[in-house]
């Protein structure tokens, strides 16, 4: 014999298909208990702004002040910076760099802070339109 007979099979599964369809609306899915938290004390602190121009010198903006951009020099830049995290530990430091500074300039601001014990570092970019 070389056919199988697969009514019984149509069969088991059509009854199988009736028990999920009547089941499933039946099921409730489990509710999540989210934590709470309460508010926070202050406000975050805005992060301090490093500039890199394609003449690839470094400017440094406190955007917590809304103060103007201020030229500076590395070691001025770590000492600022220095300065800032120690009345605030928590600001971050954000890296602005023109879309023609090489890749490399970038990295070593990076680097420069984060031998320094900078912990936030970050890179700001435009969002496309």
């Amino acid at each position: 014999m070389n056919q199988i007979n697969v009514v019984p099979y149509i069969d088991v599964m059509l009854v199988l298909l009736v028990i999920f369809m009547v089941t499933a609306p039946l099921i409730n899915p489990g509710l999540i208990e989210l934590p709470q938290v309460g508010k926070t004390s202050s406000p975050p602190v805005a992060p301090l702004e490093v500039s890199i121009h394609t003449d690839k010198t470094l400017w440094l903006r406190d955007r917590s002040k809304g103060a103007a951009e201020i030229k500076v020099t590395r070691d001025e830049l770590i000492h600022a910076i220095r300065q800032k995290q120690a009345q605030n530990p928590e600001q971050a430091v954000v890296i602005a760099a023109d879309k023609d500074v090489r890749y490399e300039a970038v990295l070593d601001v990076m680097d420069m802070l984060q031998q320094n014990q900078v912990k936030k570092v970050g890179l700001l970019a435009k969002p496309r339109s």
